[in-house]
């Protein structure tokens, strides 16, 4: 088989209970259904971070984000660092990124990694998006809730320029094998759509966000309590009901995309990767958007989707799969040799075979230290009050690591009392049973994982080597 073509189709803050073929019989996700009954689905898939840039590092590097510092918004791939899109293009890949999202490459190695990025249709400026539409001082505002975009036509946001763009370079082709990223922004917040995706949902009653519940971190009480008031069933539904009808906009765009390798008969030969980098509370906890050290189970479960030659049609894998893995998965399929420690396990032998054990359970981790609240970010407008609330209670954002197998999860917290949840019993993990007194041995031995999986990814050793006795000129070296 000739080396096969790779679309990574990448929406962001994704649910993964917000699709279809993940069990939700109220959304309406025709195109992203058909790449899972035409591809594997995975279930216990889990992003290793709950942010976007750590976790879109994560998966360009095959590291953790505690392995090299890349913990933050604005510590991104350096020149001297691999990532996959790099490896690609070295290895004989035509290479392009649509849009101009930078928040994974530092600097120069956008261009160093890739063939072609950016737009051949652009976002028009004055529809990226309505802005907010409600004063500060309301819950509207303080929610990220924008409502109904202003007329029938499709906005030329940043999403669609980035389809349009995906599909022009589709139609231009290739006489190399390529690679193609699609890193959209929706839908992530804020919540705003145009009213044709809205009215896919007129007369659908969601199910009520999961309530406030005891025993959670306390970053879950701060945000509610900076709102400064209880948020009704009527806004929660309405926000629901915005955030379903963005996904569905982003399924749109998957099957448009879809169309253009079809109609290019490039479909046979091109492996679709369908992932998010993280989730969102969407009400849950009385929450929404997502925090640095949240580890609820609604912002890292990962709806991953592969499909393409060698891959099993219509089948699911219930083992359990990290971001980290995605890099080595690819990197097989495209006969390119790693030449950097990673910790990632590729998932071609699940891809062949669903029925193959993968991992026996998930890492994600997140926050920081104390001693790292002066690189906290400072963002304005409606992130300002998320902002303000970290730097000045960093005990909210302490780091954390969320370990989770079939039966348990374990969260451990720097600076707060830790997490212990049956995922049998509880799936959607309300009840913290840690100051429970059984289950001790358990909750010891989860620990003592996460102290060994701490200490086998805290670093990695270049795999380039200095001279051990490097030469050193003797006399003054003011000048050098």
């Amino acid at each position: 088989m000739t080396r096969p073509n790779i679309l990574i189709f990448m929406p962001d803050q994704l649910r993964a209970d917000a699709i279809g073929c993940f069990g939700n019989p109220l959304a309406q996700t025709p195109n992203i259904d058909a790449l899972a009954a035409r591809g594997t689905r995975f279930t216990n898939f889990y992003a290793n971070h709950p942010v976007c840039s750590p976790s879109r590092v994560n998966l360009m590097t095959g590291w953790y984000p505690h392995t090299q510092g890349h913990r933050t918004l604005t510590h991104l791939i350096q020149h001297d660092e691999p990532n996959l899109l790099k490896y690609l293009k070295t290895g004989g890949y035509q290479v392009a990124w649509a849009g101009a999202r930078g928040d994974v490459f530092a600097p120069g190695v956008t261009e160093a990694s890739t063939h072609f990025c950016g737009w051949t249709v652009k976002p028009q400026k004055g529809q990226m998006g309505m802005g907010p539409q409600f004063p500060e001082d309301s819950l509207e505002y303080k929610l990220f809730y924008h409502g109904l975009r202003q007329g029938d036509a499709p906005w030329l946001d940043f999403d669609e320029a980035c389809t349009q763009t995906a599909i022009d370079w589709i139609h231009a082709g290739s006489d190399q094998p390529w690679c193609l990223w699609m890193p959209l922004i929706f839908p992530h917040l804020p919540f705003e759509v145009e009213p044709n995706w809205y009215e896919l949902f007129a007369g659908t009653d969601f199910p009520a966000p999961i309530p406030p519940t005891p025993g959670k971190p306390k970053f879950h009480d701060a945000l509610r309590a900076s709102y400064g008031a209880n948020v009704p069933a009527e806004l929660w539904q309405e926000i629901i009901k915005i955030y379903y009808a963005m996904v569905s906009r982003v399924d749109s765009q998957l099957g448009r995309t879809v169309s253009a390798l079809t109609s290019c008969g490039q479909m046979e030969n091109t492996v679709i990767v369908f992932l998010t980098d993280h989730g969102e509370y969407l009400g849950d906890f009385g929450l929404v958007e997502k925090w640095p050290s949240g580890m609820d189970n609604c912002l890292l479960q990962n709806p991953v989707i592969i499909a393409g030659p060698g891959v099993s049609e219509g089948a699911t894998s219930d083992s359990f799969a990290e971001m980290v893995d995605i890099l080595p998965t690819l990197l097989e399929l495209a006969e390119i040799e790693v030449n950097h420690t990673h910790f990632g396990q590729s998932l071609n032998h699940v891809l062949a075979n669903p029925g193959n054990q993968h991992r026996q359970q998930a890492f994600s981790e997140g926050g920081f230290t104390m001693l790292e609240t002066d690189l906290l970010e400072q963002p304005q407008g409606e992130y300002k009050q998320k902002g303000a609330l970290q730097r000045s209670q960093p005990d909210l954002v302490g780091r954390t690591v969320a370990l989770r197998n079939e039966r348990y999860t374990y969260v451990y917290r720097l600076y707060e009392e830790d997490e212990f949840y049956d995922r049998i019993a509880d799936p959607e993990e309300q009840t913290n049973l840690f100051n429970q007194p059984d289950q001790t041995n358990v909750k010891s031995q989860l620990r003592d994982e996460i102290l060994n999986w701490l200490l086998a990814t805290a670093d990695t050793i270049p795999w380039s080597s200095d001279p051990r006795f490097p030469r050193v000129p003797n006399g003054y070296h003011d000048q050098l």
